[in-house]
């Protein structure tokens, strides 16, 4: 980290009522237990530790996991020995969302062993309790119109074919289910980037084009938004840009639509059905997982509610391997630049620097952070907008960092 990030900004809390991150936890969070809750037909006891879920992350403190969870060590790593007893809005909120979606999932049984499960302890285990939402995400009208747009696309220059699929990567983001929650409107025009690093990180791909390098994209959500990480990973390997893709998934539930390893199947088996194009990307994504040009990684570290400053030396090992790491979404762009309170002009490459090799953001804005924007823009955005463009889902960026 550079010298001028020596003295760190301020970590963001959510206890400041009334601001965005107060109303994740305090609003979003609520509607969210209610949600799974209607979307499964859970048990008594299930509803008994999801009632008390409820009540706790918006009334009480942070509580240890159960003795007998198989990561309460991890967790006790990750920050449960210093927050233990501290209310959910005095802690980090990044933390805070993530140990929140850890103990939704041990209230409706996901680990077994406890939890809410009951009297069959292990009949829930395993059950992805956001999976209702996510399918309904792959069989919506939309993901039809978006997938028949592909057999327009195939006879475009490639160079037009590129853009596309970038951006259909970069603004499927808006399809986040957890972000309908907050009952924001996304039926507006999107008003477009606000950076734009696009040619940078073309030129970084097209400089190792056939030199047999592996690009690693880290995935965000599932369902609408996944699809086009995946078309733009067939587009990589197909034209030459990557020999090898490696795709960071979960490996468990976490964020309300976050991608599983189960949700990439559920992608692919969406696209090998489709009518037209689709298909045929469908059909080269799953002979590529076959020979492994096209590998998934489900690394424990993608759940930890931690920055990617503290990542384990074996991942930090991976991503120096790769002629670039994608980082998809606002929580893997929270985590890559540090959830703090920095100005919005302080230079992505400089808050990045510990990353150990060339790094690409693309992000819909749905939260504060921001990292990265010329004065002018800034200025200009705070005039139309107030505060509101961090955190409406209608702005985005490309960032690099070579």
């Amino acid at each position: 980290m550079p010298a001028s990030d020596s003295v760190s900004p301020p970590v963001i809390l959510s206890n400041e009522p009334g601001s965005f991150p107060w109303s994740v936890l305090a609003e979003r969070h609520p509607a969210l237990i209610q949600k799974v809750r209607d979307a499964f037909p859970y048990g008594p006891e299930q509803h008994r530790v999801l009632d008390a879920l409820l009540k706790n992350c918006t009334e009480g403190v942070v509580e240890p996991l159960p003795a007998g969870a198989e990561d309460r060590e991890r967790w006790e790593e990750w920050g449960t020995r210093e927050y233990v007893g501290r209310s959910w809005f005095d802690v980090p909120w990044l933390w805070a969302e993530g140990y929140f979606y850890r103990q939704l999932l041990e209230a409706v049984g996901y680990f077994g062993g406890g939890g809410g499960g009951g009297g069959g302890a292990d009949a829930w285990r395993g059950i992805d309790p956001f999976r209702p939402f996510k399918l309904a995400e792959l069989d919506a009208p939309e993901t039809d119109e978006e997938l028949a747009a592909l057999d327009d696309l195939v006879g475009s220059p490639e160079e037009e074919q590129a853009r596309a699929l970038l951006h259909g990567s970069l603004w499927g983001n808006r399809a986040d289910l957890g972000f309908r929650l907050s009952g924001a409107d996304e039926g507006g025009e999107a008003a477009g980037l606000v950076a734009d690093d696009s040619e940078s990180l073309w030129s970084l791909l097209r400089s190792t084009r056939g030199d047999a390098g592996t690009v690693c994209l880290v995935a965000d959500n599932a369902g609408r938004e996944l699809v086009p990480d995946l078309l733009l990973l067939d587009h990589l390997l197909t034209r030459g840009y990557a020999e090898r893709a490696v795709l960071h998934v979960k490996p468990h539930p976490f964020f309300v639509s976050d991608a599983t390893t189960a949700d990439v199947v559920d992608a692919l088996r969406r696209l090998t059905r489709a009518p037209g194009e689709a298909a045929a990307y469908g059909r080269r994504l799953w002979s590529a997982m076959a020979d492994g040009r096209l590998a998934v990684r489900a690394h424990p570290f993608s759940c930890a509610p931690l920055p990617y400053a503290a990542m384990p030396d074996d991942l930090r090992e991976d991503f120096a391997s790769a002629t670039v790491t994608v980082m998809k979404g606002d929580l893997n762009y929270r985590r890559l630049v540090g959830d703090r309170l920095r100005p919005p002009t302080t230079p992505f490459a400089d808050v990045t620097a510990y990353f150990p090799g060339p790094v690409a953001a693309l992000r819909t804005l749905k939260s504060e952070v921001i990292v990265g924007l010329d004065a002018r823009t800034e200025s200009a955005l705070v005039a139309a907008e107030g505060q509101r463009w961090r955190t409406s889902g209608t702005r985005a960026v490309v960032q690099v960092a070579r």
